[in-house]
C-alpha cells in the first residue's frame, strides 16, 4: 500500500483517522501500532515477523540496559546494547546483502555458490536503524527506556514513516510516544503537507519519472546527446520529488496524529557545494551516520588520515545501505572522495567562485552521482556517459528528441521551480498580502488543497506508474 493510492486516500487513512480519534489518549498508541500493521501487511504479510522479530530484539536489548545500569554494571550493559545491536544487523545483512556477497564470491573466485534468493523485505533498513537508534540511545542515557512495549512498537512501525522515511531517531519522539495533544490546527497542518508532497508525487515525480523509464531503455550507442541530457535531468527531478514527497506525506501524516517528525530534505538542489547537498538531502540519514558512525569514529578529530579513513567508511556504508550492487559503493565513495577533496583542498576556492558557477559546479556533480546511482549494470552506465559527452552514433538527434522536448518541457520547467523555494516563498507573501483577513486566508488554503487533491485523484484514477523508489533501499 502506498500513500499515492486510492485504497489509501479513501480507505485506509480515514479508517486510522476515525478509530484513532475516537479511541481514548491511553489507546492511540495502540490504535497507531494495529494499522501500521495492517499497513505493513498489505504488502508483505510473510515478513511481518521478521519486523516484530526485530522489535523485540532492541525493546529486549533496551531494557537489559536500563536494568544493568541501575546495578552500575557498567560492562553488562554495554554487552547488552552490542548483542542487540548485532542481531539487529544480522537480520539486515542476511535479508539485503547476502545474495550479493555469493554473487561477488562467485564473480571474483570462478565458484558456484547457489544464491540463497532472499527476497529484500520492504523497509528493512529504515526500521532497523530506527531500532538501532533506539538502543544506542538508550545506553548512552540520551532516551528513557520504554518500559512499555506497544508504545515501542508504535515508535518502529508507526506507518507514516515505516517504509521510505524520514529515519526517526528515537530521543526526537521519546516524550511524544508518552504524552502527545492533537489539535485541530496541527491536524491542518498536517493535511496541507500531506497534500503537498502528494501533488509532488503524482503531478512531477510519476512524470518525470515516466520519461527517465522511456528514455534509459533506448540503446545507449544511439542514444542522441540531448535526449540524453532530458533523460537524467528527468531522473534527478524523479528522485527529489518521489522522495522528498513522501517525507512531506510522512511528516504531514505525523502531524495528524499528534508527532512532529525532523524535516529530511531542505531544498537539495539550491546547494552550492557537495557538502551543502548532503546537508539538506536525506538529512535523517546524513544525522543517523554522522551520530552513531562518523563521531564515535573519531569525526574530523586527530589528524586528516583519521579524517579521511572515518569519511570513506561512512560513505562507503552509506552507499551500500541504499543497495546490495556494486553501483551503490562506487556511488557511496564518489561522494566521499567529493566530499574530502572539498573539506581538505577546494572548500575556501569554491566558495569564492561567484554564486552561478558554485550551483552549476555542484548540479553538475550531483547529476553524475544520479547517473551511478540509477545504473547497476555499470556497461550501461558507461554507454550513457559516452551519449551525453555526443560519442553516440547519432548524437545530434532528431524529431523525437524535440517531441519529447514538446510534451514534456513544461514539466521539467516546474520541476526546476519546484525544487527551489521560490513557490514556498510566493506562497508565504500571498498570505502576507491577505494580511488580517482570516477568513479569506482560510478559503484560499482550503480552495488549493482541495483542488490539489481532486487534480491528483483525477490523474491517480488512471495511473499505471506509480512506484516509490527509495521503497527498494
Amino acid at each position: 500500500m502506498v500513500f499515492s493510492s486510492l485504497l489509501f486516500l479513501f480507505r485506509f487513512l480515514p479508517a486510522v483517522l476515525i478509530v484513532y480519534y475516537l479511541a481514548g489518549e491511553r489507546y492511540r498508541n495502540l490504535v497507531l501500532f494495529l494499522f501500521s500493521l495492517v499497513f505493513y501487511a498489505w504488502g508483505e504479510p510473510v515478513y511481518l515477523i521478521l519486523m516484530l522479530a526485530a522489535i523485540l530484539i532492541t525493546y529486549t536489548g533496551g531494557r537489559l540496559v536500563d536494568h544493568f545500569r541501575e546495578q552500575d554494571r557498567d560492562a553488562e550493559a554495554l554487552l547488552s546494547m552490542v548483542i542487540s545491536v548485532c542481531m539487529s544487523l544480522s537480520l539486515l545483512i542476511y535479508f539485503k546483502y547476502a545474495d550479493f556477497a555469493i554473487s561477488s564470491i562467485n564473480s571474483l573466485t570462478g565458484a558456484d555458490i547457489p544464491l540463497l534468493n532472499v527476497a529484500l523485505p520492504i523497509g528493512i533498513s529504515f526500521y532497523t536503524f530506527q531500532s538501532l537508534s533506539y538502543v544506542i540511545d538508550v545506553y548512552r542515557g540520551d532516551a528513557l527506556v520504554q518500559k512499555n512495549l506497544i508504545s515501542y512498537g508504535t515508535y518502529v512501525t508507526m506507518f507514516p514513516q515505516l517504509i521510505a522515511g524520514p529515519i526517526v531517531q528515537y530521543q526526537t519522539i521519546d516524550r511524544q510516544l508518552r504524552e502527545r495533544h492533537e489539535n485541530a490546527p496541527e491536524c491542518a497542518e498536517g493535511i496541507c503537507r500531506f497534500m503537498t508532497g502528494l501533488g509532488k508525487k503524482v503531478l512531477i515525480a510519476n512524470n518525470a519519472g515516466a520519461l527517465w523509464d522511456y528514455i534509459r531503455v533506448m540503446d545507449p550507442s544511439t542514444l542522441p546527446a540531448a535526449m540524453a541530457w532530458m533523460g537524467i535531468i528527468a531522473y534527478t527531478f524523479q528522485i527529489y520529488f518521489d522522495f522528498s514527497a513522501y517525507s512531506d506525506m510522512a511528516i504531514g501524516l505525523g502531524h495528524m496524529f499528534g508527532f512532529t517528525f525532523l524535516e529530511n530534505f531542505n531544498y537539495p538542489y539550491m546547494a552550492k557545494s557537495i557538502t551543502q547537498f548532503w546537508r539538506r538531502w536525506h538529512i535523517s540519514l546524513s544525522t543517523w551516520f554522522r551520530d552513531y558512525v562518523y563521531i564515535p569514529l573519531g569525526g574530523n578529530r586527530h589528524g586528516r588520515k583519521n579524517l579521511v579513513r572515518n569519511m570513506l567508511i561512512v560513505w562507503l556504508l552509506t552507499g551500500i545501505w541504499h543497495g546490495a550492487a556494486w553501483n551503490f559503493l562506487i556511488w557511496g565513495l564518489y561522494y566521499g572522495i567529493l566530499l574530502i577533496i572539498e573539506k581538505l583542498f577546494l572548500g575556501e576556492r569554491v566558495a569564492k567562485l561567484p554564486s552561478v558557477v558554485q550551483h552549476l559546479y555542484t548540479l553538475i556533480a550531483v547529476v553524475f552521482g544520479w547517473l551511478i546511482f540509477a545504473y547497476g549494470d555499470i556497461a550501461s552506465g558507461t554507454g550513457y556517459v559516452r551519449a551525453l559527452f555526443c560519442l553516440a552514433s547519432n548524437p545530434a538527434g532528431g524529431g523525437e528528441t524535440l517531441y519529447l522536448l514538446y510534451n514534456h518541457g513544461v514539466l521539467l520547467a516546474a520541476a526546476a521551480v519546484g525544487c527551489t523555494d521560490l513557490p514556498a516563498r510566493t506562497g508565504r507573501r500571498i498570505m502576507r498580502a491577505l494580511g488580517r483577513a482570516g477568513g479569506v486566508k482560510v478559503v484560499v488554503s482550503a480552495v488549493w488543497i482541495i483542488g490539489l487533491f481532486v487534480l491528483c485523484t483525477a490523474y491517480l484514477v488512471n495511473a499505471s506508474y506509480n512506484p516509490f523508489l527509495y521503497f527498494r533501499f
